[in-house]
């Protein structure tokens, strides 16, 4: 497979990316380093070395956006604030915040960079309150590599301190006086809780539906992109049908995203992914490789909704091993990743949309970094 994602990364779109802004503020890691070491891991050295690009392109945009989360980490005040600022403190990706800088860019427009950098920061935010709140509904113990807030600090804090990042986020986008982007973004909070919700609902009970999957992960996963997509654009004074394809190539984006988050879940190690191994499958919670796994295995079906009523059963090493070679023999985690794979597409489609630019072009390599996650 690596040789098929090495010839499909490697058209000729590489090395399309400008030189003109090298060497501004790359700093000793920067934020999309943790991409271009997964990148350099697989093997598709061009493609890490646009996304190495990519970070000097963006140099003070991401040196802003760090200074800002790192203001927010470094906040001392009650144990809400502490529980957030112990995720903040931790290095993430931050692809969210970089599409809202290339989104701008590739829409063709100014914008003003101190509205821009609280924005992604904004953005940022959002996605760190859903962790919050995601490790205490799954009860999660490890989160990028560290324990998560709710075993240090407790669930409440942890939900609260999620509740706090979600307020400074809208505080932040209605300072900015960005008033359709703050009333999108009260919807896509609308929508991750309900997608959280839906989820919720079917805890314990696995119930194999491709449907209610999608819904799941539009609403908690794809729309958060799509709103940091349509941010930059919006920001940068886009026309509609601009902002209107990059938002389309952020929530495709999300989805490939997710798709491979679910992968990572059944054959990624925790000292890599920063979270539990198969956390999703001893919730029994409903992902795209176990629904494949079953519509290959229908036997599957009984056997997962036993472990979601028990799963304390995985306790057992060899019983778990066991399980995860059965479902592995499928071949649903190659059919996860032929799912992102096609959502990749669809996103780089929405972008052609675009007029041709760096900015687009270091979009497109973003998006395909969503996939190679799981190599």
């Amino acid at each position: 497979m690596t040789e098929i994602m090495t010839e499909t990364l490697t058209e000729a779109r590489s090395g399309r990316l400008v030189n003109a802004h090298r060497g501004r503020g790359d700093g000793d890691g920067g934020v999309l380093a943790p991409l271009v070491r997964v990148t350099a891991r697989a093997g598709l050295d061009p493609l890490a070395a646009r996304l190495a690009e990519i970070r000097r392109w963006l140099g003070s945009d991401l040196d802003g956006l760090e200074a800002a989360l790192g203001d927010a980490a470094s906040a001392q005040g009650d144990l809400a604030q502490r529980a957030a600022t112990h995720l903040l403190g931790r290095p993430g990706k931050r692809i969210r915040p970089v599409c809202v800088f290339l989104a701008a860019r590739a829409a063709g427009g100014q914008a003003d960079p101190a509205v821009l950098r609280e924005l992604a920061v904004a953005c940022e935010l959002v996605h760190a309150a859903t962790l919050l709140h995601d490790d205490v509904i799954d009860q999660g113990h490890e989160r990028r590599g560290a324990p998560t807030a709710r075993v240090l600090f407790g669930n409440p804090a942890s939900v609260l301190g999620g509740d706090h990042l979600l307020v400074d986020a809208l505080g932040r986008v209605r300072r900015c006086g960005q008033d359709r982007l703050l009333g999108r973004l009260f919807d896509v909070i609308g929508e991750m809780i309900a997608a959280e919700a839906l989820q919720l609902e079917r805890r314990g009970r696995f119930e194999p539906d491709r449907e209610v999957y999608d819904r799941v992960v539009h609403g908690k996963t794809a729309v958060l992109f799509g709103w940091a997509m349509e941010a930059g654009a919006v920001a940068g004074g886009a026309p509609a049908e601009v902002a209107e394809a990059l938002a389309r190539a952020g929530t495709a984006l999300g989805l490939a995203f997710q798709l491979v988050d679910d992968a990572l879940d059944l054959e990624g190690e925790a000292e890599v992914t920063g979270k539990d191994a198969l956390l999703d499958l001893r919730e029994g919670k409903l992902t795209w490789p176990l629904i494949v796994a079953c519509e290959q295995d229908p036997d599957l079906v009984e056997v997962l909704r036993a472990v979601a009523l028990t799963p304390e059963t995985l306790d057992d090493p060899l019983r778990a091993t066991e399980l995860r070679r059965r479902i592995l023999a499928t071949g649903c985690v190659m059919r996860t990743r032929a799912r992102a794979r096609a959502l990749v597409r669809d996103a780089e489609a929405a972008l052609d949309t675009l007029a041709e630019s760096d900015a687009r072009e270091a979009l497109r390599a973003v998006v395909e970094t969503a996939v190679l996650r799981a190599l």
